[in-house]
């Protein structure tokens, strides 16, 4: 993908509040041509670049009809997410935490896919830190996040050889609706908006977009895991996926 937004097409879900909110903003102000807005209400903008979209990425009609939609694209942003409070004790929790952050982001790539191999595009998958290190006060938003990086990761070398890059954003805390109940140091949505475009526009695999992550970006990307991780994404054969 082309170091930057300007005159992109961006598709950011879950774009009503939050980071998501933060990232319509950030790409507007970027210079990009067109983002469609995905969210589960009606949603209202007032730059005309905006494209807002009827969205609940766990409704298979809604997702083909998105599709539908969108002309051309060059940057899906996978934002849309929950985190519940939970004890791993409610199975219905778990797999309602897997719908949203993992198997939403997945069959919404999946459907976009043809948009994105034309414009040589890129995904970024909102992750979380705590598919690092886990939270056990909310285990199964740790568990799906975790499910999700792993998609990240394994979806890397797949779609390269079709041109698309794929990136996954390390969320740290953030000033938003959903980490309002952690008394810890937060960044402000619109910080870490401009982080994650910062990141993609760089080609990180990784993104953290928070200052109190620095030491583990740097411990990650230098780090053994890393590294076995771009060994084994050697064993994917071009071939085998550019058809």
């Amino acid at each position: 993908m082309n170091p930057t937004i300007m005159n992109k097409t961006v598709l950011v879900t879950g774009a009503n509040r939050g980071i998501g909110h933060a990232l319509v903003a950030e790409a507007l102000h970027r210079g990009a041509k067109r983002v469609y807005a995905g969210t589960r209400q009606p949603l209202v903008h007032a730059d005309e670049r905006v494209t807002p979209l009827t969205l609940d990425i766990t409704d298979q009609a809604q997702i083909r009809a998105a599709a539908n939609q969108v002309e051309s694209l060059d940057l899906l942003i996978n934002n849309a997410g929950i985190g519940l409070y939970d004890d791993l004790s409610d199975r219905a929790a778990l797999e309602a935490h897997l719908a949203v952050n993992l198997f939403g982001p997945y069959d919404l790539t999946q459907a976009l896919l043809p948009a994105l191999i034309r414009s040589q595009g890129a995904v970024v998958n909102l992750v979380s830190i705590a598919a690092l290190a886990a939270l056990p006060i909310i285990p199964s938003y740790s568990v799906s996040k975790a499910a999700a990086l792993s998609l990240t990761q394994n979806l890397r070398p797949l779609l390269a050889a079709r041109g698309v890059s794929v990136h996954a954003v390390l969320v740290g805390p953030t000033d938003t609706d959903m980490s309002r109940g952690f008394d810890v140091p937060k960044v402000s949505a619109e910080r870490a908006a401009a982080a994650i475009l910062d990141g993609v526009q760089a080609g990180d695999d990784e993104i953290f977009p928070h200052p109190m992550l620095e030491a583990a970006a740097l411990s990650w990307r230098s780090g053994e895991l890393k590294s076995l991780e771009r060994q084994f994404a050697t064993l994917v054969e071009p071939a085998a996926v550019a058809s």
